[in-house]
């Protein structure tokens, strides 16, 4: 599909949900709603992110689930793919820990992370997460998925929701 293809395609699928919108909520104001071209605070998130939490929930220890940890490095992460973490404490915080333990759990779980090889760190004045690349979660999942630790019904979900998106990274690497 060209640009210009892309574009028309864009346009139509706008006015498609602008006027179910309108026709399920005529008294919504425009203002009243969240456009990521209009406001600032907003991050890319890949239409697929529900399925790609569940997998690499399934992939970290029973019990220890490590989405909430990704997806709040996620929500901080610009184009370039990484981050500087300058307060443990607040990351623990929005990645839902509390007590005297929150930080603690929160760097377990940034281990599983790289141990899973979701994401890589490097240690500055923060400590030792400092800084953090995240790769692209596709990439890693076939890797696991092509090493028989992922349960194919999850696989098969991720993979027919990239197919309807166009998600072509993940449909061009695991062929």
């Amino acid at each position: 599909m060209n640009v210009k293809q892309r574009n028309t395609r864009a346009a139509k699928m706008k006015k498609k949900w602008v006027d179910l919108r309108t026709q399920f909520w005529p008294n919504v104001e425009t203002e009243d709603l969240w456009n990521r071209k209009e406001h600032d605070g907003f991050t890319t998130l890949p239409r697929t992110i529900p399925y790609l939490l569940q997998i690499m929930d399934d992939l970290a220890d029973k019990g220890k689930p490590v989405s909430s940890v990704y997806l709040s490095l996620w929500c901080r992460v610009f184009d370039e793919s990484v981050l500087e973490i300058k307060s443990v404490e607040q990351m623990a915080f929005e990645s839902g820990f509390s007590g005297q333990r929150a930080v603690t759990t929160w760097k377990q779980r940034m281990k599983k992370l790289e141990e899973l090889r979701f994401i890589s760190s490097n240690a500055g004045a923060s400590g030792e997460y400092s800084f953090v690349l995240i790769y692209n979660p596709y990439k890693i999942i076939i890797e696991h998925n092509n090493s028989g630790n992922i349960q194919q019904a999850k696989f098969n979900s991720l993979y027919a929701r990239a197919q309807e998106i166009g998600a072509i990274d993940l449909l061009t690497e695991s062929n």
